[in-house]
């Protein structure tokens, strides 16, 4: 195979998983979560507040948000395919409130105390340290601010969803939560496979 075919061979590739990650975004998630506007509703954001979410992939619950609030919505995602079908959301849907953010958690770069709100939905079992993960989300949340995670349990009976290797159990998640200094305000399940934790910074 010469270079300009492997070139193309190789984006094709890209292609091909971008569009099999958009798939499971667009069907999965929205088979096991249900209509995101229900969870949404149910989230402590307030009208002035500026919101992160955290691995926005197609927008799933970034649209929602962005409707919640008059302050900005970042977008984040290391993918600027992801970014770029949420901008196209945004505007087929009038809103104007959201701002991309191509960068990984790890190296977030927003201003420490500078968001209300932020949302980690199936992304915290991708980060390479979750520590750093969750320390980076602490560092630029508000006092009061709070952070929701969505995470597929780790149960063997559980078959959909990632490899179990790389689940984070509920338990484990709220030790490391309370670890680096969030209150923990609520469990729940969303279903059988996916629990959620809402957790909050609160004044020392």
């Amino acid at each position: 195979m010469d270079h300009k075919n492997c070139n193309k061979h190789k984006h094709n590739q890209q292609d091909q998983k971008f569009l099999t990650k958009m798939a499971f975004l667009d069907s999965k998630q929205r088979e096991s979560l249900s209509p995101p506007e229900l969870l949404v509703s149910q989230m402590p954001i307030q009208n002035n507040h500026t919101v992160l979410d955290v691995g926005a992939g197609s927008g799933y619950f970034t649209i929602p948000m962005a409707d919640l609030t008059a302050n900005t919505v970042y977008a984040m995602d290391p993918d600027k395919r992801m970014l770029s079908v949420i901008e196209t959301k945004a505007k087929e849907k009038g809103i104007n409130n959201i701002e991309p953010l191509q960068e990984a958690i790890e190296n977030l770069s927003l201003q420490d105390s500078s968001i209300n709100f932020v949302m980690a939905s199936l992304i915290l079992h991708e980060v390479k340290s979750l520590t750093i993960a969750l320390t980076k989300i602490f560092d630029v949340l508000s006092v009061g601010g709070h952070l929701l995670c969505l995470e597929y349990e780790k149960d063997n009976t559980i078959i959909e969803g990632p490899p179990m290797s790389i689940r984070i159990q509920s338990d484990e998640l709220e030790k490391k939560l309370l670890t680096i200094g969030f209150d923990i305000v609520r469990k729940a399940k969303i279903n059988d496979a996916i629990y959620t934790i809402l957790a909050v910074k609160s004044e020392k």
